[in-house]
Parts: C-alpha cells; structure tokens; sequence
C-alpha cells in the first residue's frame, strides 16, 4: 500500500512541467520530505525545512547531491562547515559523517546514487 501511494505522487510529476519548490509547504517545527523517484539505481526526495530543524549526524554508502531550492542552511560533511544557499549545490561523498541545519527555513532537492 505504502509503495502504491509513493508510485501515485511520482506519476503525478511525469511529462509535465513542475515548479520544484512548490513541491511541499513548509510545516511548523517540521521537515516534510516527498519522494519525487524511488528505484534500485537511486532516489530524489525533496525537503522543506523550518527555522531550527536538523538531520543529526550520520553517513549514506552512496553519494548524495544536495540542490538548494530556497533559504539558507549550514551543511556539515566531515566536521567542515558548508554555507549554502538557495542555487547551491554541495556533493556529499559516500561513508563521510554530513548533518544539516536550517539556519532559516529551506528547501532543497536530495539525490542520492545507489552505485
């Protein structure tokens, strides 16, 4: 059930022009995620963030390419601190500790590579 629901949101993107920060609102307190793709090869998730909001410390075994869409947020990839802002882009490499932190509120697109 929980895959058919995911199928149906992605569908819903196919063949037609979408406004990528339009993808979710932003919640109170919150980090909304929506799943854009979902397959064995990779994923694309999109997150909205509030003020304040974190994704602790941990690693992928895959690398990741955050795309920030709107806001700023302080991206950590190895005890490094990266800025970035809205027209970024920051390459998190597979097995390396990343955290994230809304300095503001923010959205970015995730797109991780399973290879």
């Amino acid at each position: 059930m929980e895959q058919e629901k995911k199928n149906s949101i992605a569908e819903n993107l196919i063949a037609r022009a979408v406004v990528l920060a339009g993808l979710a609102d932003y919640q109170e307190g919150s980090v909304v995620s929506r799943t854009v793709i979902d397959k064995k090869s990779g994923t694309v998730t999109f997150f909205a963030f509030d003020k304040g909001q974190k994704l602790s410390e941990h690693t992928a075994p895959f690398d990741a390419m955050v795309c920030m869409l709107e806001g700023n947020a302080d991206i950590t990839i190895s005890g490094k601190p990266i800025p970035a802002k809205a027209g970024d882009m920051v390459i998190m490499p597979a097995n390396q500790p990343h955290a994230l932190n809304a300095t503001e509120r923010f959205k970015m697109l995730l797109i991780m590579i399973r290879s």
